[in-house]
């Protein structure tokens, strides 16, 4: 269990840095990160750090359907985050 906090934590950590280096480039006319690649940060775990910058950086927030997907994400992460923890946890 403490490897899958840990793994969530960086995943998150990584998804909100790299939102911020995005809107850091987009401030500078700078070669933007790919939306694909945002979003696929996000997949990965990084869900709830990704819409939390997107809120501290006011990044993509009105950019559809990017922000849509983004919190699909969101809700599919938060389903089995309850579905796991109903069951015992990833490792019971």
């Amino acid at each position: 269990m403490t490897l899958v906090l840990g793994y969530l934590a960086l995943a998150n950590l990584v998804s909100f840095a790299v939102m911020g280096w995005d809107k850091a480039r987009a401030e500078r006319g700078e070669r933007r990160i790919p939306e694909r690649t945002l979003l696929t940060f996000a997949a990965a775990g990084g869900g709830p750090g990704a819409i939390i910058a997107q809120q501290v950086f006011r990044h993509k927030t009105r950019k559809q359907p990017f922000a849509s997907v983004l919190y699909a994400i969101l809700i599919a992460q938060l389903a089995l985050a309850v579905l796991l923890l109903r069951q015992g946890g990833p490792v019971s």
